[in-house]
């Protein structure tokens, strides 16, 4: 199955997945995103090796950060991730490839609940 020539995948990643991740976790964190988790997947689901959950105090922020993090991610990585939700900006998703990001209005973020479903046990908090 051939893969999209907009999706990152860490075989064609400057650095590879941990240098992806780092630079989700460093872009939410100068953007004051609010209760950021990151959430490991490698060898638990094939879909990503992280998901990272974070939650914005507005939709102009959730919408800031989205647009920042997928600018940034297509500077250092050359590659456009796929962002859904963006015009709305009450549960954005940012699909990086092997980073997938979930950001939320804190309202949205705790009707779905993503960590509970995902985090095995195991979410990290940042």
């Amino acid at each position: 199955m051939a893969t999209s020539p907009n999706v990152l995948r860490s075989s064609d990643a400057n650095g590879g997945v941990e240098a992806l991740h780092q630079l989700v976790m460093a872009s939410l964190d100068d953007d004051q995103a609010v209760e950021t988790v990151s959430i490991p997947l490698a060898g638990k689901s094939s879909i990503a090796d992280y998901m990272v959950v974070a939650s914005g105090r507005s939709t102009r922020q959730v919408a800031s950060m989205a647009v920042k993090l997928a600018d940034k991610i297509k500077a250092e990585f050359g590659r456009t991730p796929r962002v859904e939700g963006l015009p709305t900006a009450d549960w954005v998703l940012i699909d990086a490839g092997d980073v997938i990001v979930h950001l939320f209005r804190p309202e949205v973020r705790s009707f779905y609940n993503l960590e509970r479903m995902w985090s095995f046990g195991e979410a990290g908090q940042a």
